[in-house]
């Protein structure tokens, strides 16, 4: 493996890590903030994914097919949240399970009726569909650079939001004692709304970002749900630094893994997850 090749490696690990942030940190905030083990978490990934491609046919502008996209995410989600996550706050967590289990079913035979079972393919933007020489022989996509660069500022505006401003204070105080917010006089119905919307959009973004780079089909945000648990489990529930560290983690894992030992690429996913929890059984930023 020669050094033009493992910056490859290394650029395609943090590009797809970057991806797996934005998804875990809108799971982390919803269970780390409201208490809810949201397994429909990932089916926003995939509405993201199908929406753009859904618009992508009629306004011909793929940032315009994502900012459209985004407050129809936005919209479901709070609805969601509002007609049936809230019921279950001061439930036990398997009653969160079988709900949020439910959803995965409607929202993939929603997604089947609308779309069909076909894969589908959105095209990369012509003005990032060229790529960077690095040798004779190698090259990186232009696009993958943006996806990072993008990903990389959500998260650095997602920590001054929530550290810096005084929605983030909400955020954090609600966290520890939603009682106490309330009889601030803070709207918590309404905070949450809007935390369980926002978790919505940060999947929905990820899921319409990577569309051009990969292949929408049924059900795959699943496979990403299962990825994102990975990430929040070793990173800490509730912690969103822990989710951006996590997922760098496990996103360097799974590229090298797949590179260098291709049959035992999964493996090494959970591999190092088991390794952080037998260090740091509560995960590195609990």
């Amino acid at each position: 493996m020669d050094i033009w090749f493992f910056l490859i490696q290394v650029l395609n690990g943090i590009q797809y890590g970057l991806l797996l942030f934005l998804v875990a940190s809108g799971l982390t905030l919803i269970f780390g903030i409201m208490g809810i083990i949201n397994l429909a978490h990932g089916s926003f990934y995939m509405l993201g994914a199908y929406l753009t491609f859904w618009l992508l046919q009629s306004v011909d502008s793929l940032l315009l097919a994502i900012v459209l996209a985004l407050p129809i995410s936005a919209v479901v989600g709070y609805l969601i949240e509002a007609l049936l996550v809230r019921v279950l706050y001061r439930r036990d967590h398997l009653d969160q399970v079988l709900l949020t289990y439910g959803l995965i079913l409607i929202f993939n035979e929603a997604q089947r009726m609308l779309w069909g079972g076909d894969i589908h393919g959105v095209k990369v933007p012509a003005a990032l569909n060229w790529s960077i020489p690095l040798t004779d022989s190698l090259s990186y996509p232009v696009y993958r650079i943006a996806i990072s660069a993008v990903c990389a500022a959500l998260a650095v505006g997602m920590y001054f939001v929530i550290q810096r401003t005084r929605f983030g204070m909400w955020i954090r105080a609600g966290a520890s004692n939603r009682d106490m917010v309330a009889a601030l006089g803070i709207n918590v119905k309404l905070l949450f709304g809007a935390v369980f919307a926002l978790g919505a959009v940060l999947a929905a973004l990820s899921g319409a970002i990577a569309a051009p780079i990969s292949s929408i089909g049924p059900g795959m945000g699943d496979t990403v749900l299962i990825i994102c648990f990975v990430v929040v489990v070793i990173g800490g529930v509730g912690s969103i630094k822990g989710a951006f560290l996590g997922a760098l983690l496990i996103g360097l894992a799974d590229t090298f893994g797949k590179v260098l030992a291709p049959d035992f690429a999964s493996f090494s996913v959970y591999a190092v997850m088991a390794v952080v929890l037998l260090l740091k059984p509560r995960g590195l930023f609990a």
